[in-house]
């Protein structure tokens, strides 16, 4: 590791009230300050100036809209490799790995306006109708929607709210996190470089009260929220709570314990490399990552071999080395979490098959956090039921799909299942008692943008990705013409 990391940075580096401070999880030294808004009245200006900038914006044409979307995107494509770099410095994802995620915006942004121009079509009602009248359902834009991001993958998640609402005719308030404070104001940038008109995007950094208080502010009725459970309710009761401003919209994407189930006639060697890497991938900093996995007992002694071979062959390491596939957790706080969960799982039988021995950079007091494969596990351990959100992975034995179906079904989230079958019929026979807002055959950890990004019960509310996102940041307007 090129550079240690000092406990002791992260404590004398607190955000204040004036500016907050970004402290990187591969040294623990602040490197970034971004300054904060003085004052209600500040807010208030900003959120008049993008009202103003919707009103214009929404008389521009679609075409125009998606032409000035595509400039943005191919710009900020081209930064990607000193984008990546950023990544890694402020969240410690490994460099090999960073650029991929601008790859992946692009990707999902131009998905998006290709499908603009049918999601955002008036709709005709011509059936049934009386000689004469004009039905027509239209997609009117909402105003200024308020879109707050997360650190584990700050360009991927910004994007799925992000295009829909200029495409639709909104402006948009970006509060990135502040773990990962650049993202938002590059996207700004490529934007304003494409010429997207001014004030129609902003880029806000605010305290916890700051952003209390844009929520429940009139000129916001819309919020994408992508965070904790914790927070996601405030964001809602907040919302909810908000006097003479309607019944404002609220999108939450709050994480998950996602489960994997491996059937008795499943591949073992191929179930388990995906699954590792449906683990362990950004440190298992994913709402989407396997914590918890399930196996037919026929295969699961071949299946646990399996994935200690792949999880020994990760490089835990300083994220900036070409060689590291495995960084720091974010923060001294998260590490300490992930090592409470292992440490109450052993003490309460499970056995941890990976030493930590074997990953010399692993320290207590540090972010460095070694991979762990645990067995002998049950629902009464918080690394089967409460999310870790770090590299580590309980696997149970099971007799049966049904058995299987109760384990993955008692959980309090529900963002995403797997199935790892060569059985098409099989899979389509549990597919519809998995509850989840997504099931896959043989993959995990993935998101395509023509699938409805969801979840349900603590995992979340409404929908991102696909034709249907597009719902979020309209309303429906009923236009009925009776001529005279």
């Amino acid at each position: 590791m090129s550079a240690l990391y000092d406990a002791e940075a992260q404590k004398s580096a607190a955000s204040d009230d004036k500016v907050q401070r970004t402290i990187s999880p591969i040294t623990g030294q602040a490197i970034i300050e971004r300054p904060l808004p003085s004052s209600n009245a500040e807010l208030d200006s900003i959120l008049a100036a993008s009202h103003a900038a919707h009103l214009s914006w929404r008389k521009v044409s679609l075409a125009e809209r998606k032409a000035i979307v595509i400039k943005a995107v191919s710009h900020l494509s081209a930064r990607a490799p000193e984008l990546a770099q950023e990544i890694t410095e402020q969240m410690g994802r490994p460099i090999r790995y960073t650029q991929s995620e601008v790859a992946t915006f692009e990707d999902r942004a131009l998905w998006l306006v290709n499908k603009a121009e049918k999601a955002l079509a008036d709709e005709g009602v011509d059936e049934g109708r009386p000689e004469g009248l004009k039905r027509v359902i239209r997609r009117a834009p909402v105003g200024v929607t308020l879109l707050v991001g997360a650190w584990n993958f700050p360009y991927m998640i910004q994007v799925n709210a992000l295009i829909p609402s200029l495409l639709a005719g909104n402006s948009v308030l970006l509060k990135p996190s502040p773990q990962t404070p650049t993202s938002s104001e590059r996207i700004l940038e490529s934007f304003l470089a494409a010429g997207l008109p001014k004030d129609l995007a902003q880029v806000l950094h605010l305290t916890p009260p700051q952003m209390d208080y844009l929520v429940a502010h009139p000129l916001i009725p819309f919020v994408s929220f992508t965070g904790s459970v914790a927070n996601g309710k405030r964001v809602e009761q907040t919302a909810a709570a908000s006097k003479g401003t309607g019944f404002k919209s609220v999108g939450l994407e709050l994480g998950g314990k996602d489960a994997a189930y491996v059937r008795e006639d499943s591949d073992p060697a191929y179930a388990a490399e995906n699954i590792v890497d449906g683990a362990m991938f950004n440190s298992g900093q994913s709402c989407c990552a396997i914590e918890r996995v399930y196996v037919h007992e026929k295969i699961y002694d071949a299946f646990v071999e399996e994935v200690v071979k792949v999880v020994k062959d990760y490089v835990l390491g300083d994220p900036r080395e070409e060689a590291t596939t495995l960084g720091p957790v974010v923060s001294l706080r998260s590490a300490a979490l992930i090592r409470s969960h292992i440490a109450e799982a052993v003490s309460k039988g499970a056995k941890a098959l990976i030493p930590e021995s074997h990953f010399a950079e692993a320290k207590e007091g540090t972010t460095y956090v070694a991979p762990q494969v645990l067995i002998d596990v049950d629902h009464s351990m918080k690394v089967m039921s409460e999310e870790t959100f770090g590299p580590v992975v309980g696997i149970m034995k099971v007799k049966s799909d049904e058995e299987a179906l109760k384990l993955i079904n008692d959980s309090p989230y529900g963002l995403t299942g797997s199935i790892w079958t060569k059985d098409e019929a099989a899979f389509a026979a549990l597919v519809d008692e998995v509850e989840t807002g997504t099931v896959f055959m043989n993959r995990c950890d993935y998101l395509d943008p023509a699938l409805p990004w969801t979840g349900v019960k603590d995992s979340g509310r409404g929908i991102s990705l696909s034709r249907y996102g597009f719902d979020a940041v309209t309303r429906a307007k009923s236009i009925h013409v009776r001529p005279l």
